[in-house]
């Protein structure tokens, strides 16, 4: 039976695994171990700024699924991005997916969210399916980005 919890800094590794799954298979991301393990620290360690809730089989982590926490000036309050839903391979078409976006979004009402927002592989037309399945529309909005180069934090009053 699953279970969805939050994510542990424990359980990391496991995380690490899983996103090298989904970086394979996204067109955008490649994987970087190292990359992935501190972005997953990072909420982990500041449940204010997202949440990573997990799908356990037993001690296993078999999927994973993160929402970040902005304010969204045209909804006037809270919205979550949600990022990284993965199931690993054996467990899907079991429901494991759908767990973990039910409790994505029971976590995102809780915390005040007002809207989920997700990105998708244009390609990748399972996934659409199975987002419209659960509620989801497609947006009229396409995304850019824009890679930075690394620079290191400044102190908030560097920012002023």
């Amino acid at each position: 039976m699953f279970q969805v919890t939050d994510a542990q800094l424990e359980d990391v590794p496991q995380l690490v695994a899983l996103l090298t799954l989904l970086f394979c298979q996204e067109a955008d991301f490649r994987p970087d171990e190292a990359a992935q393990a501190a972005g997953l620290r990072l909420i982990l360690e500041c449940p204010e700024a997202g949440r990573i809730l997990v799908l356990r089989q037993g001690a296993q982590v078999v999927g994973m699924v993160n929402l970040l926490f902005t304010i969204s000036t045209a909804r006037g309050g809270r919205v979550a991005p949600l990022e990284d839903l993965i199931v690993a391979p054996e467990y899907r078409g079991q429901g494991a997916g759908s767990a973990l976006l039910r409790g994505a979004i029971t976590l995102a009402q809780d915390c005040g969210c007002s809207r989920i927002t997700l990105l998708t592989d244009e390609a990748n037309a399972a996934a659409q399916r199975f987002y419209q399945r659960h509620g989801f529309s497609r947006s009229g909005m396409v995304p850019f980005r824009r890679l930075l180069d690394s620079v290191p934090p400044r102190p908030a009053a560097a920012l002023d």
